[in-house]
């Protein structure tokens, strides 16, 4: 499949049969995070992997994951991050969720549903995980079999602005 139709094919989902993703295919997505481009290649982030019902049951304390059975959390580390010199704008947030959507698209591949979630409480997540003070949560990447049918690749037609309301040529 050409990266065009993956990307139409891919929508968020919030509704997760309670098959588990299977190891090969949890690994072949967490391998989509470690070849994704980051700034300078430092690879600021860092990834907490959550599929136990322990741990899922913790998540779902700072986060709504609609009971999907394999949980990203997504972590930056700011100081190990490249910073740009004109104004030291940091970018793990960026390199962060630059590995996010290659793994959000590698589960797409592999038949899998997706949600992105930013609406979660960062605190809740941090203290049920013991997440290091060095380390911010970003997002979370919640993976899973879906019971629903597939949203149409051709709903980008309707649901998208269109190219010339966010592109211009040369000058604004």
């Amino acid at each position: 499949m050409n990266f065009l139709d993956l990307a139409k094919k891919r929508y968020s989902v919030r509704s997760y049969t309670h098959k588990k993703v299977e190891k090969d295919k949890r690994d072949l997505i967490l391998e989509a995070a470690r070849v994704a481009p980051t700034g300078v290649n430092f690879q600021p982030f860092r990834i907490l992997v959550v599929e136990s019902e322990e741990g899922l049951k913790k998540v779902a304390k700072g986060a709504r994951t609609f009971s999907a059975p394999l949980i990203f959390i997504m972590c930056a580390n700011e100081s190990e991050a490249w910073h740009r010199k004109y104004d030291n704008k940091s970018i793990e947030d960026i390199d962060t969720s630059i590995a996010t959507d290659h793994m959000m698209m590698e589960a797409t591949d592999l038949g899998l549903g997706s949600l992105w979630i930013c609406y979660f409480e960062p605190e809740v997540i941090k203290r049920e995980f013991d997440i290091p003070d060095y380390l911010e949560p970003v997002n979370i990447l919640a993976v899973g079999y879906t019971d629903k049918d597939p949203k149409s690749p051709d709903r980008h037609d309707e649901e998208r602005k269109d190219i010339d309301d966010f592109v211009f040529y040369e000058e604004f």
